[in-house]
């Protein structure tokens, strides 16, 4: 059973329906993505920027909503939707629903505690947000789940974080299948003080195989994911690191990546980033090279542009991306 249609509704309906009484505050967004590109073997225009099946990167708008509620001493929760109608170039209907974001936060002062749609506690996608960004993370790259439905709970501690979640293991649409994923990671270092955070995850379930909104295989299979990320800021260099390996019908495949970014300018407006990455599949490998930049144009509209070499299918793309976020409330 899918709820893919439906929930986006459901969760635009709360959020309307929110007491202002008990809020610290609302914010929302505008969002405008234009994108388009070309692909060396398909020999064409793409209006996306990875997969057709993908949700990322495409055309569209949508909205980000942020509602705060608080009490008499401080903050208790926070109430997220992210929602976008995206452009499908090559599905059936055109114009693709999304829901990204949709959770439930709440501080529960020994830890905070989400419930919806958000990030499984797996890996570097576990707290860096690549939703708008065109070069993307082994999460991907088919393992594991950027975003999945579930409910979660973190803790940051003077040395670093942990985290836990219990997730359907179906990704952005939820199905009940007899799917399910745990996961866990713990770090060390605090991005903010530290300059650094270097974690280790592990996930095991028997997760279903989707790509974006589209259902590869309702069988739940048996998965065991092991993980490695670090992150190093350094001047005006941004590193990211992931390993990922996955365990799955007796079987090993695994990927690692490096992203090296460049901060140039005033207020690090214009970003040079390189990035390769390495993917053994059970029948084959796959190394792709990726370099990118971007810029600032002004604090609501984005530049980024990208250059993505495929080894597997000897495909050269490159995709040029307009993005528009402007605060309306």
């Amino acid at each position: 059973m899918v709820f893919k249609n439906i929930l986006p509704y459901i969760f635009l309906a709360i959020v309307a329906m929110a007491d202002f009484s008990f809020g610290a505050g609302r914010l929302a967004y505008f969002e405008v993505q234009a994108i388009g590109g070309y692909s060396a073997v398909d020999q064409k225009v793409l209006f996306y920027s990875m997969s057709p099946m993908d949700v990322m990167q495409k055309p569209g708008l949508g909205f980000d909503i942020l509602q705060r509620f608080s009490g008499s001493a401080s903050d208790w929760g926070l109430l997220a939707i992210q929602t976008h109608l995206a452009y499908d170039q090559e599905g059936e209907n055109k114009i693709e629903p999304q829901l990204y974001n949709a959770y439930l936060k709440i501080k529960a002062g020994f830890a905070d505690i989400w419930l919806g749609h958000d990030r499984p506690a797996f890996g570097l996608s576990s707290y860096f947000d690549n939703h708008s960004l065109l070069l993307q993370t082994l999460s991907m790259n088919g393992f594991a789940y950027d975003r999945d439905w579930g409910l979660g709970l973190n803790r940051d501690l003077s040395w670093g974080d942990a985290a836990i979640s219990l997730t359907s293991g179906s990704g952005m649409p939820l199905y009940f299948k007899g799917n399910y994923q745990f996961s866990a990671r713990a770090s060390r270092g605090v991005l903010s003080q530290d300059n650094y955070n270097a974690g280790f995850s592990a996930s095991y379930g028997k997760p279903i195989e989707t790509m974006g909104y589209h259902l590869m295989d309702d069988r739940p299979s048996e998965k065991y994911y092991f993980g490695a990320d670090a992150t190093w800021l350094w001047n005006n260099f941004e590193n990211r690191f992931e390993g990922i390996a996955e365990r799955s019908a007796g079987q090993n495949i695994y990927g690692v990546f490096w992203r090296n970014t460049i901060n140039l300018a005033a207020e690090n407006r214009l970003k040079l980033e390189f990035q390769p990455t390495y993917l053994n599949y059970l029948t084959s490998d796959d190394l792709q090279l990726a370099a990118g930049l971007s810029y600032q144009i002004t604090g609501d509209l984005t530049m980024r542009s990208m250059y993505n070499y495929d080894r597997f299918s000897d495909d050269h793309r490159v995709v040029l991306q307009l993005y528009w976020y402007h605060k309306i409330l």
